[in-house]
């Protein structure tokens, strides 16, 4: 019992001291030391560990290499979104413009007119289709900024694919209802077409530096790049688009090839009552046979042709959907929408006050002037009326070969100077004008075709560097992406009024029309040289002002505060303005008054009543919020 009692009396020692206890100290051993005592951590601290454990980072993630992927990720889609455009305008040209010289020649057949549609009056269409493609355009500086900025870039590019696809679908019934209303819509989307593309692949450039550049600071703050920044991405995504779309003239001959050219006849009938091509010639062709096919083809035929035209078109459409990604991103749409649509009607008007673009006018329109002429009368007046019908497709091939081979020159703008291109292409399609002046071939004389086809290889070689070269030019001198639109529509629109000039101008004798080409090309050439002795005297160009986007704030107030949607030129234009004033006298002079002009009021006088009615409408916003505050505070 002793013995029982003493060591009751241990343990509860052990357990009054320590509180803890185990079989080594109830049985006598002695208390192990402080630290080498075990502590368990508690239900809480595992369930912490565990949770920091799951959504802490991965031991093998490494964040600069997978930042590195994603920007590689997006560089690979800018370059899809490239060759998307890319293809896409070639292929719906090329359907365009196949089914076009295919329809033509067929409607232009005396024979074809009275077996297939009697007295339909299939020439009277024809002019009228050709009025409504050439006309229409006229009017495009109206509506396609509007139209572009409420669509949006890419959206404005399926849109007028679509209609490309409407003008091929007419054609399986042929009326006046059908293909006259679809040349109009033609027309009506021309300008926005070629202004979307411009855009866009001036936008995937910009695009491309940012993906490139993720790391410099300005990017990452969406702030202007230092000036010149993009001009190198620009040249090649430039020269590779017009790479692609010249093949069109390639591809455009299929139908002629594969199907038209079985049924023409040859050039001794087709030419017979020809007597005068070239330089001595009126027209395009003066006293062509009215029966240029030896048969008529099969109505099955045709349809089977204008299906397979038909499928390209829709895939045209289906790559600009799928393939092309957007140009601008949301809060950046939502910025070009919100400046207003009167100063988005306005603003194409407002550039043409800055010189360098109004120096690059004349060169608009020539760039017009010659990509016609390069069909209509060097192709036709020179080469047609010489080797006949037949060898059609031949000449327009090797001009779109050429066309598209020689833009690659353009990146050469990498290292050469800037006006080497463009002057490169006005002085061989000088040289080619005076040639043709003085040239006078005789009809029915296929053995002309080798000298006919340098013709056109050198033609197309002034095209390329003159189609590339200004696109290129425009997409360095403006690189605001706030005024992309406005750039690109107001060259394509002087381009579409030089080819209504072109189609005016038909019934001329030829060396009339080489004389105004003559013309135009050296005005080009002088007001382009004007317009960079210009730049290089740093003599300041006038741009208009973009206004701010103004967004409606229904219950947002920290927006009217803090605008996390202002545009980039916004964020930057004052630190562009103090380099400039620390390099000399600034380059860039804003219209500051160009919203006051029209109401009669300056410019200071004008922005500080805006800024009174600001401050007015603030606080009434203020008050009113307060208000609602008080009444809901009260019925509670």
């Amino acid at each position: 019992m002793l013995q029982y009692a003493m060591r009751g009396h241990q343990m509860a020692a052990v357990i009054t001291e320590d509180n803890v206890y185990s079989d080594e100290e109830v049985n006598g051993a002695p208390p192990a030391a402080a630290d080498d005592q075990l502590q368990l951590p508690g239900p809480d601290g595992n369930i912490q560990g565990q949770v920091e454990e799951f959504l802490g980072p991965h031991p093998d993630y490494d964040e600069e290499e997978e930042e590195r992927k994603y920007y590689r990720r997006k560089r690979l889609g800018v370059v899809k979104n490239v060759f998307g455009a890319s293809c896409g305008g070639m292929i719906i040209y090329s359907v365009y413009m196949g089914l076009l010289q295919m329809q033509l020649i067929l409607h232009y057949d005396e024979t074809y007119r009275e077996v297939k549609y009697g007295t339909l009056g299939l020439e009277d269409i024809d002019s009228k289709m050709l009025m409504g493609i050439n006309v229409t355009p006229i009017v495009g500086l109206l509506y396609t900024p509007v139209l572009i900025r409420f669509l949006g870039t890419k959206w404005m590019m399926f849109l007028a694919s679509g209609i490309y696809a409407l003008f091929v679908s007419t054609n399986y019934w042929e009326r006046y209802y059908t293909l006259v209303p679809s040349a109009v819509a033609i027309g009506v989307v021309i300008v926005p077409l070629w202004a979307s593309l411009g855009n866009y692949i001036t936008r995937m450039a910009q695009q491309y530096y940012e993906y490139v550049n993720y790391k410099e600071e300005h990017v990452q703050e969406q702030k202007k790049p230092p000036k010149g920044a993009f001009h190198s991405y620009i040249i090649v995504f430039q020269s590779v688009f017009y790479i692609f779309f010249h093949l069109s003239f390639v591809f455009a001959e299929f139908p002629m090839v594969m199907f038209l050219n079985n049924y023409l006849s040859d050039y001794n009938h087709t030419l017979l009552k020809v007597t005068q091509c070239g330089a001595e010639g009126r027209g395009v062709i003066l006293n062509l046979n009215k029966t240029v096919l030896r048969s008529l083809p099969r109505s099955l035929l045709l349809i089977e042709v204008e299906s397979v035209l038909m499928g390209a078109a829709f895939l045209a459409m289906i790559i600009f959907l799928a393939l092309c990604g957007a140009a601008y991103r949301p809060t950046e749409e939502i910025d070009l929408r919100s400046i207003g649509w009167g100063n988005i009607f306005q603003l194409p008007f407002k550039h043409l006050r800055d010189y360098r673009i109004r120096l690059l006018c004349p060169f608009f329109i020539y760039s017009g002037f010659e990509v016609l002429f390069a069909v209509k009368g060097l192709i036709l007046s020179y080469g047609v009326c010489v080797v006949g019908m037949e060898k059609l497709w031949l000449l327009v091939m090797v001009y779109g070969l050429s066309s598209s081979i020689c833009s690659a020159l353009a990146l050469t703008m990498l290292r050469l100077p800037r006006p080497v291109i463009l002057l490169g292409g006005a002085f061989v399609h000088f040289v080619l004008l005076i040639a043709l002046m003085c040239w006078s071939p005789l009809p029915r004389h296929p053995e002309y075709l080798p000298y006919l086809l340098v013709l056109s290889a050198l033609w197309g070689l002034g095209t390329a560097l003159n189609k590339t070269g200004l696109s290129i030019l425009l997409g360095m001198l403006y690189e605001d992406k706030e005024r992309l639109d406005f750039i690109y529509t107001i060259y394509h629109w002087w381009q579409a009024v030089a080819i209504f000039i072109v189609y005016l101008w038909t019934a001329l004798p030829m060396r009339a029309k080489l004389g105004l080409l003559l013309f135009a090309l050296v005005v080009a050439s002088f007001c382009y040289v004007q317009m960079e002795r210009r730049l290089a005297a740093r003599i300041q160009f006038r741009l208009p002002r973009i206004p701010r986007p103004r967004h409606k704030v229904k219950g947002y107030r920290y927006l009217e505060e803090e605008n996390s949607d202002k545009s980039d030129t916004d964020l930057s234009d004052a630190d562009d303005d103090e380099n400039m004033e620390e390099e000399g006298r600034p380059l860039v002079e804003e219209d500051q008054n160009s919203d006051a002009d029209s109401q009669g009021l300056p410019g200071p006088e004008r922005i500080g009543v805006r800024d009174r009615r600001k401050r007015h409408d603030n606080a009434a916003y203020e008050q009113a919020g307060e208000r609602e505050d008080y009444v809901h505070h009260t019925r509670e």
